[in-house]
């Protein structure tokens, strides 16, 4: 299967590990991380964002470290919220998180109208912190907590 992962993974915390994994498990045809260009990454949030060759180069420390499988990973630039998995008719699969659902049914009406096949929503839950609420990004650079959701005072 052939899969792809989207985010901007920046920070990078163990929500993303999880996602990264999980693609990494699934993807015995190939890995596409789809890395959200600085331009969207900004466009998206308030918050500060690290630059996209930072976030690159550690996405792909990270899938070193986990990557047991030996996978052919590649990093993309994600110039739009959906580009790479309405453009590319080999992907099988997306792996996202549940708040992006959703998004998927979208993703699919235009695969159908390009005539490409849907693609897969591989669903990986979310990862909480100490505290009981979601690790996230936001929450780190907040200080509320570091990548691995402890809380922090």
């Amino acid at each position: 299967m052939r899969v792809a992962v989207a985010g901007t993974f920046g920070p990078l915390h163990d929500g993303h590990r999880t996602l990264l994994r999980a693609a990494l498990e699934l993807g015995d045809e190939g890995v596409v991380v789809a890395l959200t260009s600085d331009e969207l990454a900004g466009a998206e949030r308030t918050r500060p964002v690290p630059p996209y060759d930072r976030r690159a180069d550690v996405v792909r420390a990270e899938i070193a470290d986990v990557d047991e499988w030996g996978r052919d990973v590649s990093v993309e630039r994600l110039a739009d919220e959906h580009g790479i998995a309405t453009e590319d008719p080999s992907l099988d699969a997306l792996i996202v998180s549940p708040e992006t659902v959703p998004e998927v049914e979208a993703i699919n009406d235009v695969r159908r109208e390009r005539g490409m096949d849907p693609i897969l929503a591989i669903v990986v839950p979310y990862v909480y912190a100490d505290d009981g609420e979601r690790i996230s990004s936001t929450r780190i650079v907040r200080g509320e907590i570091d990548e691995h959701g402890n809380v922090l005072d």
